[in-house]
């Protein structure tokens, strides 16, 4: 008779475990984010040596709309020829993965209106993501107001940010079905991110690596959101829009891994 092993449990891999160690060591992680769809292979490769020099601790490639194929490819592994650093997805549809990248956020959009963004789109990709072997993060996604490409092209029925409550909830839903990230999200460009209660109020209550993304527009708002309960801040178009990208980067990265 075939035997078993009944001790099976989900592993951590090793980027994963990088940004646990990073969080343990009470600092926040600063995961720089770049959109291959808006500007070529060779100057993204060029953002990603500044983020990598002026102390973020993960680049990811990622976008709502594009970011896929053959530029996504030629980007990923340019990136790893020239980093040191961990290289990770953050996937808007099944065309976004690449087999140059070292993990990826294996996300459900648990507030869309269309199921395909909840498990469809998760069914289609996860063959793939097994056939390159890229590490998975299991991570539930929260879309807020307002949204911005995402919410739309996600269908998202967007979250308001004065309800804490209904982050809290759809947060431990997240939890209770296994997933060990929560992205909380209000769209690349948006003009604030999600504030400080609704963060608070989500680190009382789960037990998940707390991620926060879009309308992050200055350093010190940053290092408000890890004091609040954050563990990691995505930082991407207030970077690409800088006249001094290199010492933006620096500040943000003292803000996020609280240094000042």
């Amino acid at each position: 008779m075939e035997e078993f092993d009944v001790e099976k449990k989900p592993k951590i891999g090793k980027v994963e475990k990088y940004i646990n160690d990073i969080i343990a060591s009470n600092r926040g992680v600063f995961m720089g984010l770049i959109d291959p769809d808006k500007q070529n292979p060779e100057d993204a490769v060029k953002l990603a040596k500044i983020m990598n020099e002026g102390g973020a601790d993960v680049i990811m490639l990622g976008g709502s709309i594009g970011a896929q194929g053959h530029t996504l490819d030629e980007t990923a592994k340019m990136i790893k020829e020239s980093t040191n650093i961990p290289l990770h997805l953050f996937p808007g549809n099944v065309s976004n993965v690449t087999e140059y990248a070292d993990s990826i956020y294996f996300m459900s959009l648990l507030n869309s209106k269309n199921p395909y963004w909840i498990s469809g789109a998760q069914v289609l990709a996860a063959p793939v993501v097994k056939q390159y072997d890229i590490e998975v993060m299991p991570t539930g996604y929260i879309v807020f107001e307002p949204g911005q490409t995402v919410g739309h092209v996600g269908e998202a029925q967007l979250l308001t940010k004065e309800k804490p409550d209904l982050a809290v909830a759809y947060s431990l839903a997240a939890q209770y079905m296994g997933m060990r990230f929560v992205i909380l999200e209000s769209g690349s460009g948006a003009p604030s991110p999600v504030p400080p209660h609704i963060v608070s109020a989500v680190n009382k209550v789960c037990d998940l690596n707390i991620v926060v993304a879009g309308g992050v527009k200055t350093p010190e708002q940053a290092r408000e959101l890890i004091l609040s309960g954050a563990n990691c801040i995505h930082i991407g178009t207030k970077i690409e829009e800088s006249s001094n990208p290199l010492e933006r980067v620096r500040k943000f990265a003292r803000a996020i891994h609280l240094m000042d």
